[in-house]
């Protein structure tokens, strides 16, 4: 009898494993179906490339050159040998019907309603898309493209077939929550209470975060404004003390330049938190993060910035992560050096890695 009850719990306990093997499938193979959901039957990423030259300058040119020089000086060659299948370039231009509108920041509200609308044409988790962006000006544009991927979540048109703004979708059909990994020397967290510089491009991830000039960010699309809960800094580290308060008081997540460095944990962690917070996650660098060596003449460079290097390995673990949909490359120079350009190139391959390599995320 001990024998023959030996024997039943021996086939139990194969039972149970089966089980919680197939339970473990069941749980992780959607997971990893899912994690490569930019990749084609032939093994290619299929990229969409958005280029928006248009800034918010109250001083300069509206338009710089930078988006088109990282694009024409062999960012179409280093996606494809990366494996990368470019299905459209899209160019952001101003519509039409907006040419006669004054005012800087008004016209770069609107363009950046035009950079969303390029976004938003196309399905969550349909392509993956790299942006080519004058400067931290089109981070609200690109937020609202993802917040709103998808043509059923379009804003409601009127009569004559204008978005009414202020009204989103609801439902099924409302807008996603986007998770920004927001990596650059500064913060741009200025409110034109406590700005020191007094230009927009200073507080474009406070507009993002629903904190100021809210008109501009209604009229870009990015409608409702970012939970501060979503945001994580990386790489900050030249702030106003004013700004950093505001920053504090805001329970924003950071990722250190040494975390960089080293690819700490934090890392992973911070992944982790906006993975389950969020629907969707953005990637927006610019290029001014870096180390200066290799970023000559940037006009906002900063010291002890990462290496591209560094960096690169930085989003390679981020872009393992599979809400990760879009990067965006920003302030890269008009007349860039050839050290600029390898390091802007340099990190695209980086986040295309992590793209391939979904579903090996190690601790």
């Amino acid at each position: 009898m001990k024998h023959i009850h030996y024997e039943f719990r021996y086939g139990e306990n194969r039972m149970k494993k089966f089980i919680h093997c197939i339970t473990f499938l069941l749980l992780v193979l959607p997971l990893l179906f899912s994690s490569q959901k930019y990749i084609s039957e032939t093994g290619k990423v299929n990229v969409v490339i958005v280029k928006d030259p248009y800034t918010d300058s109250r001083t300069g040119s509206e338009l710089v050159q930078g988006p088109e020089r990282l694009e024409k000086g062999g960012l179409i060659e280093v996606l494809e040998k990366s494996g990368c299948k470019i299905l459209k370039i899209s160019d952001v231009k101003m519509p039409p019907e907006s040419e006669r509108e004054y005012g800087e920041w008004n016209r770069a509200s609107l363009t950046n309603r035009a950079l969303g609308n390029i976004l938003s044409s196309y399905n969550k988790d349909e392509v993956f898309f790299v942006g080519l962006l004058s400067g931290s000006k089109s981070l609200v544009g690109m937020l609202a493209g993802l917040q709103h991927l998808g043509p059923d979540r379009h804003p409601l048109k009127d009569s004559r077939g204008r978005d009414i703004i202020g009204l989103p979708r609801l439902g099924d059909s409302k807008p996603l929550k986007v998770g920004l990994v927001w990596i650059d020397a500064k913060a741009a967290f200025n409110t034109p209470d406590i700005t020191l510089e007094g230009n927009m491009g200073g507080m474009n991830v406070a507009v993002a975060a629903g904190l100021n000039n809210f008109n501009l960010r209604l009229s870009a699309g990015l409608d409702p404004p970012l939970s501060t809960k979503y945001i994580v800094m990386a790489g900050v580290r030249d702030t106003n003390p004013y700004e950093d308060q505001l920053i504090d008081n805001s329970f924003i997540e950071k990722i250190s330049v040494s975390d960089i460095r080293v690819l700490s944990n934090n890392i992973r962690n911070q992944m982790d938190r906006l993975s389950r917070l969020t629907d969707v996650i953005y990637i927006h660098v610019d290029i001014s993060v870096l180390d200066p060596a290799e970023i000559p003449g940037h006009p906002f460079a900063s010291p002890d910035g990462p290496s591209s290097q560094q960096l690169a390995a930085a989003l390679e673990v981020m872009f393992k992560y599979p809400k990760t949909a879009a990067i965006g490359i920003a302030s890269f120079p008009d007349d860039p050096q050839e050290i600029t350009s390898k390091a802007a190139y340099r990190l695209i391959e980086g986040a295309i890695r992590g793209i391939k390599n979904r579903g090996r995320i190690s601790k």
